[in-house]
């Protein structure tokens, strides 16, 4: 990743308050990763753009000897405060999905819980997560579908969104099995794929939800600051989003969605 690109990717996940948005509305993801790839005390962990640790924390009260790491700082200092009010204990490490500071074949499992996906050059950050794991040792991924919720969501959003940069890939193809297949190749074996879902029962209606991502959610707030200036663009997004929600709401009385992610587990060669 280019300079350039890596500030803006930090500038976009420090903004808004995506900790928050992660221990509210996903809290139990990271712990469902963890179990799918069977962390376990002992082993040594890394979870990739691990934002404020969902998975990692998750993986250290396992009894694993975990790094987290992550491109932004401001995630990285929220997971720690997390982590030491949980008593977990665990490294937290600045580090490039595309570019990690870790040696070949270092860690037993590599994990990472809605994180990886957004890094935009998929196949480095693919070769660096094989590269870093154990022959033996695990690889396990939580993405969203580009059919469910969020992938919906960011379909959504990209009328409005600038042009992504030269080679960078939609974060929802990390969601379709035939994409990462792709993406790890022969490296690994004993690959797994399952999709599951998140029922989200926070939100009264659906401009609620619009509102919660469009003052906390990175890539959310990211589209809204390049429209700002054109009140009607704003005006369709708003409603758009506020549409997303209605069209996937399940509930009775408020606002209940379920938004699909797929779970992959594989074994390094």
């Amino acid at each position: 990743m280019g300079d350039k690109l890596k500030d803006a990717h930090r500038a976009m996940w420090a903004s808004g308050d995506y900790p928050s948005l992660a221990s509210e509305i996903i809290p139990e993801l990271g712990a469902v990763l963890v179990r799918a790839a069977g962390v376990t005390a002992g082993k040594r962990v890394l979870d990739i753009a691990a934002g404020s640790g969902n998975a990692a924390i998750a993986a250290a009260l396992e009894g694993a000897d975990v790094v987290a790491s992550d491109l932004t700082p401001e995630l990285l200092q929220a997971g720690r405060d997390d982590a030491a009010k949980r008593g977990a204990e665990l490294e937290w490490k600045e580090a490039d999905a595309e570019a990690l500071p870790f040696g070949d074949a270092e860690f037993d499992t590599v994990l990472s819980c809605v994180g990886i996906m957004f890094a935009p050059h998929h196949q480095a950050s693919a070769d660096e997560l094989v590269r870093v794991c154990r022959s033996g040792g695990t690889v396990g991924l939580l993405n969203w579908t580009p059919e469910g919720f969020i992938g919906q969501m960011f379909a959504t959003m990209k009328p409005y969104a600038p042009p992504p940069p030269q080679g960078a890939q939609p974060p929802p193809l990390w969601g379709r099995p035939e994409h990462v297949e792709r993406l790890l190749g022969d490296r690994v074996t004993d690959v797994s794929f399952e999709k599951k879902t998140v029922r989200v029962d926070r939100f009264g209606k659906p401009e609620e939800f619009r509102d919660y991502f469009k003052s906390r959610y990175g890539p959310t707030i990211a589209v809204y600051r390049r429209i700002a200036d054109d009140p009607d663009k704003v005006a369709a997004l708003d409603a758009a989003l506020a549409e997303l929600a209605r069209s996937h709401d399940v509930g009775t009385s408020s606002l209940v969605t379920e938004w699909e992610y797929l779970i992959v587990t594989a074994r390094k060669r």
